[in-house]
């Protein structure tokens, strides 16, 4: 952006929010789906064994041991359902402000907010950017949340119709 005629501060501008995302350690993994499954993976498998010793304290799964297994797996689901959540969070919001036809901002602080209309150019460029580099990263967040979203429910609906 033209910094003589924007008047949105250098940390505010969606080009310069979407740079910052991309170099974050956290946000970028989404950005290859493979670094991303394995992370997610990885969360899931520190949140089973965490979840296999909180539930090991119960008597109820001491007798079923099969079925305090698989309730620990799929509960363990949560934390890579979060994760994946605030990724694409992250991602959608920082795609809305690249796509949007204003940008607001806060001068100094919360109660000052103002919108700047964003110059044909710029918009465009913007646009392209999310196109191009978001889009493809919020498709990716969208069908892990799903096989993550299926295979809780999956679970649920395995403990909810078998006596095991």
């Amino acid at each position: 952006m033209n910094e003589s005629k924007c008047p949105v501060p250098k940390e505010q501008q969606p080009t310069n929010e979407f740079i910052e995302l991309s170099k974050s350690k956290i946000f970028s993994w989404p950005k290859t789906k493979k670094l991303l499954i394995l992370v997610l993976i990885k969360f899931w498998i520190i949140a089973f064994v965490i979840f296999l010793v909180i539930s090991s304290g119960s008597i109820y799964f001491k007798k079923y041991l099969l079925k305090y297994i698989f309730l620990s797996l799929f509960s363990s689901l949560i934390i890579p359902l979060l994760v994946s959540i605030r990724l694409y969070l992250g991602w959608n919001h920082v795609f809305k402000r690249l796509t949007s036809e204003r940008v607001e901002y806060e001068e100094s602080g919360w109660y000052d907010g103002q919108v700047w209309i964003k110059p044909l150019v710029l918009k465009e460029q913007e646009s392209l950017i999310a196109s191009i580099e978001v889009k493809p990263i919020l498709k990716n967040l969208i069908q892990i949340f799903s096989i993550i979203s299926v295979l809780a429910l999956s679970g649920i609906l395995l403990f909810q119709y078998n006596n095991f």
